[in-house]
């Protein structure tokens, strides 16, 4: 499987306040760069937190490209993805309406009631139990390839993204760094988690473009095929 993480930060790499309050923080030509993205990926994936905050859709906004994608024998919209090791989906969530797929990946600690209420909710969810007390995300991935998950698109939040990086499973790592400045030591950023401290990630830049007020960078994780 291909993972490829997306973010955008503020110059000082912040993804949103202090508060968790989201910020504007690229434009017009960034969110269709975006939506490309989400247009050739399988799956994308957030962290609950991200669904809890911010209840995002998660599909593709370009009538063109869906349409591209059924005429490509896909799915309209690659399938949703969630990282809940604890099931804390709310049963109203949108990842969970008929507009795709949705695979919910939880632990074994994940109570079974909110699980059977989670399998309920929507017409296509796929709960996939990986790990103890936290999602095995390797193993999870494993089995969504299975499934015919061939590229996944991670757009966070920052705990998730630290982990796809702990984990190792990172292949590609597109920012769009906006011309602000967010600031707080307590404000989430790219990657949050326990963070590293010898065994430090290590990127090649592929690309640097310029889009709307910031430049979108371009990496490949060393290491990965």
């Amino acid at each position: 499987m291909e993972v490829v993480v997306n973010a955008a930060t503020s110059v000082d790499g912040k993804l949103s306040t202090r508060e968790r309050r989201q910020v504007r923080i690229s434009g017009d030509a960034d969110f269709d760069r975006v939506d490309r993205l989400r247009a050739a990926a399988d799956g994308v994936l957030v962290g609950v937190g991200t669904v809890l905050a911010d209840d995002p859709h998660l599909g593709v906004k370009s009538e063109d490209r869906r349409v591209e994608r059924l005429r490509n024998g896909r799915s309209a919209n690659p399938a949703r993805v969630v990282a809940d090791s604890r099931a804390r989906t709310p049963t109203d969530a949108t990842v969970l309406d008929d507009d795709a797929a949705t695979y919910l990946l939880v632990s074994e600690a994940a109570p079974t009631d909110r699980l059977d209420a989670l399998r309920e909710a929507g017409t296509d969810v796929t709960v996939i139990t990986a790990g103890a007390e936290r999602v095995d995300l390797a193993t999870a991935f494993a089995r969504l390839e299975a499934m015919g998950v061939d590229r996944l698109l991670a757009e966070g939040g920052g705990e998730l993204i630290f982990s796809l990086f702990d984990a190792g499973l990172v292949d590609e790592l597109s920012v769009f760094v906006g011309s602000i400045v967010i600031g707080g030591r307590d404000a989430p950023t790219l990657a949050d988690g326990e963070g590293f401290v010898e065994a430090v990630p290590a990127l090649d830049l592929v690309d640097v473009e310029r889009v709307d007020d910031g430049v979108v960078l371009q990496y490949r994780v060393e290491g990965r095929p």
